[in-house]
């Protein structure tokens, strides 16, 4: 493995199970969670960005089809492996046409999970592709970007601000910090000032349509910030 470490979410109820993929997965260089139930993981899910989610096919609180299915209508294409005992060609087509990327029957050997993981990851990793946190999604490949399942209709300028808050979430992010990354001024001045809050007044109007919680906060005299509640 590469020092990049890959972020990986397991969503197994199995305790022996669950506890055991993530200490191997670890144990191969992984940065892996263990999740028990289909409830407690949408909040991980939407929150977070994952590089892969390996995922049970029958869980309590919501199942591995329902939870796939939500991710895909969110524009979320982080790979999917399903685990299931279901060996029917009927599952397997119903598993991949909801939206999974592959399926491993149980019971399965360890090292055939970690060979079609890593076959996945090889692919172009998902955090590169898309980010999703609290309903928001951008796209870096196609670099569009969604609230729930409204397409936001911005600007280059206005998605490279979306995805660099996104990407910096609940972090405070100063002007200098944008106009050094997003328009490659070593120095700020007052214009470059003035054309950053112009830009982000719009994101924030777009971004913050009627009936949606806002998400872009101004924290007077230092930045702004991007997350649920506000400073």
């Amino acid at each position: 493995m590469s020092k990049f470490s890959p972020k990986l979410i397991i969503i197994e109820d199995d305790p022996k199970t669950g506890q055991s993929l993530r200490k191997a997965f670890n144990l191969e260089g992984f940065s892996a969670v263990w999740v028990q139930r289909g409830d407690e993981a949408q909040d991980h899910l939407f929150s977070e960005a994952w590089d892969l989610i390996i995922l049970d096919w029958m869980l309590p609180g919501q199942d591995g089809m329902q939870i796939l299915r939500a991710l895909r209508r969110q524009k979320i294409l982080t790979p999917v492996i399903v685990l299931t005992a279901r060996d029917s060609v009927e599952h397997r087509v119903q598993g991949l046409d909801t939206g999974a990327d592959d399926y491993l029957v149980k019971p399965f050997a360890f090292a055939e999970l970690l060979a079609r993981t890593r076959a996945l990851l090889r692919r172009k990793p998902s955090l590169s592709s898309s980010l999703t946190i609290h309903g928001v999604t951008v796209n870096f490949v196609t670099r569009k970007a969604y609230r729930e399942d409204k397409a936001l209709e911005l600007t280059p300028k206005e998605f490279d601000l979306l995805a660099y808050f996104m990407s910096h979430y609940g972090e405070v992010v100063s002007r200098e910090q944008l106009a050094h990354d997003l328009w490659s001024e070593p120095n700020r001045y007052t214009p470059i000032d003035n054309i950053i809050d112009v830009h982000i007044a719009h994101l924030r109007k777009k971004l913050h349509e009627a009936g949606h919680a806002p998400l872009l906060h101004t924290i007077r005299g230092v930045g702004y910030v991007f997350r649920e509640t506000a400073p």
